[in-house]
């Protein structure tokens, strides 16, 4: 599949639409994903800012993370189904996570991150990019 991706929360109350393609797709294994995600990765693909639309208020917290970077996580308050994320270093990304995606959407991640903080019972699939904390900047996709 490709853009446009929908996507909502579990109660509908917040809705998405995104008009282009993720610049990166990763699956975050750090301790704050592992706190989130109840102690396995989040899924997440990387939008520039001006391809997503939301509609319905979100709710937030802001969390120092491992990079020393500010993140500011975005859900639904009546829910609480994950959003997305930004960081204070990529103000012009948002990192969504794929489980608010509709399903069917056909991203999947591209590599896996911050493995140093995963549980020794962690799974990784050897076919994608690994890094042991946080990889630079995703590159803006060729055109």
């Amino acid at each position: 599949m490709s853009a446009p991706y929908l996507g909502s929360c579990a109660c509908d109350t917040v809705s998405l639409t995104v008009s282009g393609e993720p610049i990166a797709t990763r699956q975050c294994w750090c301790r704050q994903c592992q706190q989130l995600a109840a102690g396995g990765p989040t899924n997440n693909a990387i939008f520039k800012v001006e391809d997503v639309s939301l509609d319905g208020e979100l709710g937030s917290s802001v969390w120092t993370a491992a990079s020393g970077n500010t993140l500011t996580f975005h859900f639904c308050p009546k829910c609480g189904t994950q959003i997305y994320a930004q960081s204070s270093a990529r103000p012009h990304l948002m990192t969504i996570r794929l489980g608010a995606l509709a399903a069917g959407h056909g991203l999947r991640p591209e590599a896996v991150i911050w493995t140093e903080d995963a549980p020794e019972w962690a799974i990784f699939d050897e076919t994608l990019e690994t890094w042991s904390r946080q990889p630079p900047p995703p590159s803006p996709p060729s055109t």
